[in-house]
């Protein structure tokens, strides 16, 4: 049973295949007929007008929604005297991942402790004044961007950046123990007047 494949190999009588009469020429014709029917969906001259058109439409749309928005990132359109100006500002993320987590941490910390204040009547002026100083210290931050454009960035310029970011963080802890205490207040007065 064991048999040597070389040899078998060898001896094999070599079969010629050879393709019918004619092939060559159907094939060729059938290809012609195939490709001068995908030549003619192609030339559809309303095909093409639509999908121009739904081209033509779309940016429009695109580039009306746009307009007036900065083009760039990091631009920020800033009023001043009535005149608008372009300024360009870098972030701590645009220097290193670190400093993009220290960011991130301070600027999601500061968002959670927003949310999370309660606001009322008897607090209402209490809450103005802050805010009013956590928008100072905003302006302050992104001054500090400004800055870090036109000087590049420096340690003093990030550490300040930093401590800014802190300054506002502890200034919401402020307030949320201030708006505890008048809390408290009012619920002392409140059960001292039903006593």
């Amino acid at each position: 049973m064991a048999q040597d494949l070389r040899k078998l190999m060898r001896n094999r009588p070599e079969a010629k295949s050879t393709l019918p009469a004619g092939h060559e020429a159907r094939f060729e014709a059938r290809l012609a007929k195939e490709l001068s029917s995908e030549k003619q969906k192609q030339k559809s001259p309303w095909l093409q007008w639509a999908v121009a058109a739904v081209l033509i439409i779309g940016l429009g749309i695109f580039g009306w929604n746009n307009i007036g928005t900065p083009a760039i990132e990091g631009l920020e359109m800033v009023v001043v005297d009535d005149v608008t100006k372009v300024e360009k500002q870098v972030t701590m993320a645009d220097i290193s991942p670190e400093l993009k987590q220290i960011e991130n941490f301070y600027k999601t910390s500061i968002n959670v402790q927003l949310a999370s204040l309660e606001f009322s009547e008897e607090n209402q002026e209490l809450v103005a004044g802050y805010m009013a100083r956590l928008g100072d210290l905003d302006t302050a931050y992104k001054e500090l961007s400004v800055e870090m454009v036109e000087v590049g960035p420096t340690e003093a310029i990030l550490t300040a950046q930093i401590d800014n970011l802190k300054f506002r963080l502890e200034l919401l802890f402020k307030l949320k123990e201030k708006l505890k205490e008048l809390k408290n207040q009012n619920d002392e007065q409140f059960n001292s007047i039903q006593a």
